[in-house]
């Protein structure tokens, strides 16, 4: 039987909740105004990063996990969008924006590496990225467009 562990066990999910916390507080000071605008939208998008790994997780379709984990990536690169446009608003420090982006820039990374492990899983014919190790790799094979009349037409 195959090892099942819970989503918390990973360590990505585990980072991105953390920074869904920190990016939590760091809102509660930013002006009135902004309260259902960037910080509604900074606030939404850190946690939808670890919901969408939390979500497809337990899913018994790798594909499905995958695009949990792509999805989780998109997330975190948008709350980093909206770093940016607080840095550029004043409401965030250049040291805390670099800060943040780092650590989401690791969680990117590791959200990379998931979904090579979760590629493996499939058949290599079925992978959407190849492994170079693989023995039945073509990449480094040239590729031939087809003719004209393999669809039907003259040459």
């Amino acid at each position: 039987m195959a090892d099942f562990f819970r989503v918390e066990d990973l360590k990505v999910y585990q980072r991105l909740c953390d920074l869904h916390i920190e990016v939590c507080a760091v809102t509660r000071t930013w002006p009135a105004e902004e309260k259902y605008e960037l910080a509604s939208q900074i606030r939404r998008s850190s946690n939808s990063s670890p919901a969408n790994l939390a979500e497809k997780h337990s899913d018994r379709h790798v594909r499905n996990k995958i695009e949990g984990v792509n999805r989780a990536r998109g997330e975190a690169l948008e709350t980093v969008h909206h770093l940016y446009i607080a840095l550029r608003k004043g409401y965030v420090r250049q040291e805390n924006y670099f800060a943040f982006r780092g650590r989401y820039g690791e969680c990117v990374r590791m959200l990379n590496g998931l979904e090579r492990t979760l590629e493996r899983k499939i058949d290599p014919s079925q992978r959407r990225w190849p492994d170079r190790s693989e023995p039945h790799s073509n990449l480094d094979e040239p590729t031939i467009p087809p003719s004209n009349a393999e669809f039907g037409e003259d040459p």
